[in-house]
């Protein structure tokens, strides 16, 4: 079975608010596309960056870490589509506080 390659499509949403929605397994060799294609937004940390992570197959400890790291850089970040695997990785690391504040399906199509 081939890896699935990382696929991020970039949107600007109302308000300011961007959404990076990402699809395949965000892992060691995909981690920095990650990190890329978030500081390619330029944010100045205002409005939180969307992360949909629907399409997420695998996500390792080199994807949780890209997440910390865009987290950091973006000012805050907020995660939708979080799959119950990963959901229990962010639970066990003690990240789901900090990265996990998932908007309800509402807000996402309030803001785009």
């Amino acid at each position: 079975m081939p890896d699935q390659l990382l696929t991020i499509e970039t949107t600007r949403l109302a308000a300011g608010n961007v959404r990076l929605r990402l699809t395949g397994e965000l892992d060691y060799d995909s981690a920095p596309d990650l990190i890329a294609a978030a500081a390619e937004l330029g944010g100045d940390g205002d409005a939180p960056v969307l992360l949909d992570l629907t399409g997420v197959t695998l996500c390792d400890s080199s994807g949780l870490s890209a997440l910390l790291v865009v987290h950091r850089a973006a000012g805050a970040i907020r995660l939708t589509g979080v799959s119950p695997q990963l959901q229990r990785m962010l639970d066990r690391t003690g990240l789901s506080e900090l990265l996990a504040e998932a908007y309800a399906d509402d807000d996402v199509r309030a803001i785009g």
